[in-house]
């Protein structure tokens, strides 16, 4: 109050509101910023005093108020109470500051609303190029929001106003892909190729910058390629290859340029083949040669597209279909075989990370067909000689179970029955199985359950168990018994989960090599659940599952000595908590006799 009534200038009076928000005296900052504009709000220079306070209420994000001054400053201009052209650049700057914070975070819709405010202080015949900008900003995000339409009105007008912008025909390039039009997308690759070397570079300050075009380049061959548009994705690619200065990016630009062109190549062969052979068995050898001869091209272009898997699927795929015109001896069956196996395996990885429950559904039913294809091709290899130690059958197995378990499929558990009996299996693919079982969106613990069971069977049936991976095994089990330490009793009876802890116990008693880190989860486990019985009241169950924590202990071995005094003075204050409670025993549920000795 005191500086307002020396009649200090506006500069000064700002910069003391600045001085107050910078030392986070904020309430004391805002009252003050309330006094300067109604103090100078006569003043030509009170939009100054204006833009802070947006700004300072932005920044904490005041955005509500924020707009209500904002709103003022818009009805101001429109009513003659114009900013300076300077000022009007600091309103975009601050607006824009606020619209990128939100893209940033994915929030377009709000970005967009923050790009209209902006778009408010433009006229209407105005050709300052920063329009151009804010009608490209404002069209990325329109195509994060899949409005198409607006998308496309706001790159007409970009073009309108900045033409030969690389960012401008680089948006014209990705409407023209989303709209299918492939002519339009060449003309703009072709203006982009053009931008990449003018006739007068110093014109186009942009163009200093020649990371940005070839950048745009690799960017728009992705999207084309993403959007099922090879030829143009061909052309940006040619490009790439002709401006790019990072050896890498060329060789990977003419790898990718070349295989597209010979998957489009071997299709056509495929297309031929099939016309020649007419639906029937050819005995042409010459046929059957030009078959053999594509099939091998397909398979090898699989194999060298190891770090791309949609495209090395294509080819496996490719391969297959080819070696349907070969004749059927064990080398093009065993060929097959691999062919559907891969392109299965990489339909069930993409599946995994699909976006969408629909582009999920889709996949996994694509791998179901493809599994179901290879079995077929399975059964009739095996007639063919001994494919014992093949893990062909084993991966069908947990590839068809993958697909059944995360599609829900309402016939899991009759297509399991078949496989709790097959005699060669190994512990490992039971855990497989347990581990896809509760993978998301799966969720079948009875099944993981009844996998891991097996497994610890299996290990326990061998001459000489392998602790660790035994101990592994053990620790999934129990983790899907008593999962945060408190026992799942719809999953498992508690007596039978106090067995498998019986059982580890019994196997770190009679075998060396047990990890000490699992033999310390195990008592912690069993002392949890030993806490979790006597917060029910079940106080004999509180004691023996404390008492099983107790005989972990005598096994720890240089951890002992960190653990033992600790738990013991527990295991006291327990028994002697026990003793006041002896009144309450009668009332406990308790186990069967067997489990109370």
């Amino acid at each position: 109050m005191e500086i307002m009534h020396l009649d200090m200038s506006l500069d000064f009076c700002l910069n003391v509101a600045k001085l107050l928000m910078d030392h986070e005296r904020e309430a004391v900052g805002f009252y003050f910023m309330k006094i300067i504009c109604e103090h100078f709000k006569s003043s030509e220079n009170i939009g100054k005093a204006l833009l802070l306070h947006i700004d300072m209420l932005l920044q904490r994000k005041e955005e509500l108020l924020a707009k209500e001054k904002i709103e003022e400053i818009i009805l101001g201009h429109q009513t003659g109470r114009q900013l300076t052209t300077d000022l009007v650049g600091c309103l975009h700057n601050i607006l824009w500051r606020k619209a990128a914070r939100s893209f940033e975070v994915q929030n377009y819709a709000d970005a967009l609303n923050w790009y209209y405010y902006s778009l408010r202080f433009y006229t209407a015949d105005q050709t300052d190029l920063d329009l151009a900008k804010l009608r490209r900003n404002m069209a990325s995000c329109y195509l994060h929001l899949k409005q198409l339409d607006k998308a496309k009105e706001a790159v007409i007008e970009a073009e309108r106003r900045d033409p030969t912008n690389i960012f401008t025909q680089f948006y014209v390039f990705k409407i023209a892909v989303l709209e299918g039009n492939s002519g339009r997308a060449l003309r703009a690759i072709t203006t982009l190729e053009k931008l990449l070397i003018p006739e007068v570079p110093e014109e186009n300050e942009l163009l200093l910058d020649r990371e940005s075009p070839v950048m745009l380049l690799s960017l728009a061959a992705q999207f084309a390629l993403e959007n099922g548009q090879q030829i143009v994705a061909g052309k940006a690619l040619e490009y790439l290859a002709q401006y790019s200065e990072d050896p890498q990016q060329v060789l990977t630009a003419l790898k990718k340029k070349e295989m597209d062109r010979l998957l489009t190549c071997l299709n056509t062969a495929l297309l031929k083949l099939s016309q020649s052979f007419n639906g029937e068995a050819s005995t042409s050898d010459s046929r059957a040669n030009e078959a053999h001869w594509f099939r091998k091209i397909a398979w090898n272009l699989a194999v060298q597209c190891g770090k791309d898997p949609v495209a090395m699927r294509e080819f496996f795929i490719l391969s297959y279909k080819l070696s349907q015109f070969c004749p059927s001896d064990q080398v093009i069956l065993i060929a097959q075989k691999t062919c559907l196996l891969m392109a299965a395996a990489v339909d069930l990885e993409q599946g995994r990370k699909a976006s969408t429950a629909f582009e999920q559904t889709e996949l996994l039913s694509r791998a179901l067909e493809q599994i179901h294809k290879c079995r077929e091709i399975w059964n009739l290899l095996k007639e063919t000689g001994d494919f014992s130690s093949d893990p062909c059958e084993t991966l069908l197995l947990l590839y068809e179970f993958e697909v059944k378990a995360k599609m829900n499929d309402p016939f899991l558990d009759s297509f399991l029955e078949s496989v709790w009996e097959l005699p060669h299996l190994e512990s490992k693919t039971f855990e497989i199985i347990a581990s896809l079982a509760v993978e998301m969106p799966a969720h079948y613990p009875s099944i993981a359950l009844k996998a891991l069971k097996r497994a610890l069977l299996l290990y326990k049936k061998k001459e000489s168990i392998d602790v660790l991976k035994y101990s592994k095994c053990m620790h999934n089990l129990i983790n899907l018994l008593v999962p945060d330490g408190v026992p799942d009793s719809e999953l498992c009876p508690l007596e039978e989960v106090w067995g498998h802890f019986e059982d580890a116990l019994s196997v770190i008693i009679l075998t060396e090599g047990y990890p000490e880190a699992e033999i310390l989860w195990l008592m912690i486990k069993s002392w949890n659940t030993g806490i979790y019985m006597y917060g029910r009241r079940k106080y004999v169950s509180a004691e023996k599952w404390c008492g099983l924590a107790l005989r972990f202990l005598d096994h720890l071995g240089s951890l002992k000595r960190s653990y033992e005094t600790q738990v013991n003075i527990l295991y006291s204050e327990l028994v002697e908590a026990l003793d006041r409670k002896k009144g309450s025993l009668f009332n406990e549920e308790c186990w069967d006799k067997e489990y109370e000795q």
